[in-house]
């Protein structure tokens, strides 16, 4: 499927998806469809994939499919998205273009993101709360200067606070 039929695939409620709406409100199904082409070309340009409208999604780069990916949830207009390890196997500078959007979409969309991240740096630079867990279980929760300075957590991922601080030190 190339990248502007996934993005399609986000919207919610498709009246095209019914036989009998098809049938018994055509222009209902039509206006549905406009309206979520537009959404999707105006989502394609914020994301800045809207050159690859027409390319075979599985054609991306790691980091382009999480784009799509993104852009393919804001179809549903959600206030609340979930994103696990949206950062993993995505190059540096497709990574700044994926933080860019998320940060943009926390503050001006007034969107909640719950992100499930090992790249600690990038966690504590755009967390407001930042819950530390081991084995499945929650060691602390806090902002991202009070869950740095939790020994339980420290101990448990680094041996101990000086390589943490260590690590957070290093650009």
């Amino acid at each position: 499927m190339t990248v502007m039929d996934n993005m399609l695939l986000g919207a919610q409620n498709n009246p095209g998806e019914s036989v009998i709406s098809l049938l018994t409100e055509p222009r209902g199904v039509s206006e549905f469809e406009q309206t979520h082409q537009q959404r999707a070309e105006e989502l394609l340009k914020y994301i800045e994939l809207w050159d690859l409208r027409d390319e075979y999604a599985g054609n991306l780069s790691g980091g382009q499919r999480k784009l799509l990916e993104l852009g393919r949830s804001l179809m549903s207009d959600p206030d609340l998205l979930l994103l696990d390890e949206p950062m993993a196997g995505v190059n540096p500078d497709l990574t700044d273009h994926l933080l860019d959007r998320i940060m943009s979409l926390r503050n001006n969309q007034e969107m909640t993101f719950l992100i499930v991240e090992h790249d600690i740096q990038t966690i504590m630079s755009i967390s407001d709360t930042v819950i530390g867990m081991h084995n499945g279980q929650i060691l602390t929760v806090g902002n991202p200067d009070e869950v740095q300075q939790d020994e339980e957590l420290l101990e448990a991922y680094l041996g101990g606070g000086a390589i943490w601080r260590y690590l957070m030190s290093q650009d």
